[in-house]
């Protein structure tokens, strides 16, 4: 099944999200006019400010990006995007399903058309979420430096943020040229409220921000034995997500 065309979801990535507003005041061969940059004849990608050939006043866009294997996606993943979006007032986010994750080389069972289908699906309806099959067509291990470098060139003037669980800081310093990934994005990490925060990473430049979350005790692994048990996916993965994997019949040991 070939990936649609283009990093992000259509169409409901060309509607505005809720937030700061994006149209913004540009010079256009010497005039001033209003532009909105969710509506047509952008680069790809839906450029917010600064696009090519118009020299844009508007503020810094405040971008989130939420990676994972999503094999399936659960209500965990999506309860994360939407704590980070509204405590940190994001403008977008963005969700990168992995083609491989480098400190979880057996995370993913299912391919990779079949987990953006399922992606696109649970969240084709809000406006606020885009997918990317940036990393997917990329193929292989998918580290975030890499993705970073190609949403810091695509987005120059904005803020780029990662998005990651708490548990992840003690490994921070295990990720690929992370003094140079702390230069190119700021780090939202998810805690319990009311928790402590692990142990904070010696990394130069680091900017971290927390972000007190409703965190669900759901994984994938969990959600794919139950498919083998016959169990239901019911109040963990959104319905159209359920059934695609119904449809596909995935995670069954035999059809």
């Amino acid at each position: 099944m070939p990936f649609q065309a283009g990093d992000f979801k259509s169409p409901a990535s060309a509607i505005s999200p809720p937030g700061r507003p994006l149209a913004c005041d540009a010079t256009v061969g010497g005039g001033t006019e209003t532009v909105n940059p969710a509506v047509g004849g952008l680069a790809p990608g839906n450029e917010p400010c600064g696009w090519r050939g118009v020299s844009s006043r508007c503020a810094p866009v405040k971008i989130g990006f939420l990676g994972g294997s999503f094999d399936p996606v659960h209500f965990g993943h999506l309860m994360a995007a939407q704590d980070a979006y509204e405590q940190h007032k994001l403008d977008r986010l963005i969700l990168l399903p992995a083609a491989q994750a480098p400190l979880k080389p057996t995370d993913v069972q299912s391919s990779a058309a079949d987990r953006l289908a399922m992606l696109r699906a649970a969240v084709e309806w809000d406006h606020r979420f885009e997918v990317s099959d940036l990393e997917l067509r990329r193929g292989g291990v998918s580290y975030s430096i890499d993705s970073a470098r190609h949403f810091r060139a695509q987005f120059p003037n904005d803020e780029l943020y990662w998005i990651i669980g708490g548990d992840q800081l003690p490994r921070l310093h295990l990720w690929k040229d992370i003094a140079e990934l702390a230069k190119l994005v700021e780090f939202i990490f998810l805690e319990r409220p009311g928790f402590p925060v692990k142990a904070r990473p010696e990394i130069p430049g680091l900017r971290l921000h927390r972000c007190d979350g409703h965190l669900l005790a759901i994984s994938s692994t969990e959600l794919r034995e139950r498919v083998k048990r016959r169990l239901s996916l019911d109040y963990f993965v959104p319905h159209k997500a359920i059934v695609f994997i119904r449809e596909k019949n995935l995670y069954c040991e035999t059809p």
